[in-house]
């Protein structure tokens, strides 16, 4: 007879199904604002800063999220998340234009950063089978966008692209449910540090991983395979962002048990350098042996780092650790597509590839030779009980 869950298993498993029941309008909203601009009032220019704001915001204030995270539980940061989640996607129904969208685009990014580390404070919560936990957590976010990208724009194709974002703030609701059962104590925190210190090599490695992947490979693939795509269309679009999702399904869970059974570190060291390989040969030309094989790779990476920041600082630093290394990601998945606009149409493909993933493979070497972190970029206060 199978045994019931334990109750990190199933509180990490709760804070995933709601972030993955937030996540979808989002999403969505990549997919369609750009092609339906107009019809939001917005132009190209401004579409493409409103799918950036959320990432920026989250760079300035990750550090407050963690701290008001920490102090007031998993439960009711991720319930009002949840619910402002739910109005987001309600105004991107309803509103249009850039200065009525753009509030929305910010607190859509806080929302995530507070529901982001609650999944990994929660399948990091305790160490053993920490990285299986951390795997399957990716492959529950991963459910809402793989199943709403395609639907939406099947609905957008029929109906235009406002009325999906109906069904969408509909379905973050849902997360309430879920959000209302995880715990409520607060979760420990270190003492203040110094604001600001020479980032680590995980932080290293998180830029990288963040600029190449998040950054470089997602605009390199629409630029350089914008001639053998057909059309454009928007179910194609769809369909080919919810692959990545569904490799995050078949396969997050998949680098989580190889991390238990290998090491986290050396399995992330391994899968850096050949995911480096693979970013030369994208760039050379071959575009689509090699695009497939990142879209691999990238799935098996993503649940390593919450254990290795587990490991490197216990105790009240880990929620603190995880908030850090998700804002260097997002500074690299930022810098990246500024980077591939400027540069895919006047460098050769194979150097703008080429040297971010040499530093990728240096910041993954320095992450297996080194024991501890050093913390960066964000202080926390202390506190005072743990969860």
């Amino acid at each position: 007879m199978p045994t019931a869950p334990a109750p990190t298993d199933l509180n990490s498993r709760r804070a995933a199904i709601a972030l993955a029941l937030a996540l979808p309008a989002d999403t969505v909203l990549y997919l369609l604002l750009p092609m339906h601009a107009a019809q939001f009032g917005l132009s190209l220019a401004e579409a493409g800063l409103l799918l950036a704001a959320n990432r920026l915001v989250r760079i300035a204030g990750y550090g407050w999220v963690a701290r008001f995270y920490a102090r007031r539980g998993d439960r009711p940061v991720c319930t009002l998340a949840v619910a402002a989640a739910a109005l987001c996607a309600l105004g991107y129904a309803l509103l249009s234009g850039f200065w009525a969208l753009v509030p929305l685009r910010l607190l859509w990014g806080l929302c995530f950063a507070a529901l982001n580390l609650s999944t990994q404070a929660l399948a990091t919560a305790d160490p053993v089978g920490a990285a299986h936990r951390s795997g399957r957590s990716r492959a529950f976010i991963a459910m809402g966008p793989v199943l709403a990208l395609p639907l939406g724009a099947l609905l957008a194709q029929a109906t235009g692209p406002r009325p999906i974002f109906f069904v969408l703030a509909a379905v973050a609701l849902l997360g309430l449910a879920v959000a209302r059962q995880l715990p409520s104590l607060p979760h420990p925190v270190a003492a203040p540090a110094r604001r600001f210190r020479r980032p680590g090599s995980l932080d290293a490695w998180s830029f990288m991983e963040g600029l190449t992947l998040d950054g470089l490979f997602i605009v390199g693939l629409s630029y350089l395979g914008r001639d053998l795509l057909p059309g454009g269309a928007v179910v194609v679009a769809g369909l080919l962002m919810a692959l990545r999702y569904l490799a995050e399904i078949l396969l997050s869970p998949v680098g989580g048990r190889l991390a238990d059974k290998l090491g986290a570190e050396r399995l992330l060291v391994i899968l850096s350098l050949v995911t480096a390989l693979a970013l030369v040969g994208f760039g050379a030309g071959w575009l689509w042996s090699c695009a497939a094989a990142i879209v691999v790779l990238r799935a098996l990476q993503l649940p390593l780092l919450p254990p290795i920041v587990m490991r490197r600082t216990p105790g009240p630093a880990r929620v603190q650790a995880l908030a850090a290394r998700a804002v260097w990601r997002d500074i690299g998945a930022g810098t990246g597509p500024l980077l591939a606009g400027l540069l895919l149409p006047l460098a050769p493909p194979l150097w703008l590839y080429g040297i971010p993933a040499l530093l990728l493979a240096l910041a993954a070497l320095a992450c297996g030779r080194t024991p501890a972190p050093a913390p960066s970029l964000l202080a926390t206060p202390p506190g005072k009980r743990s969860p």
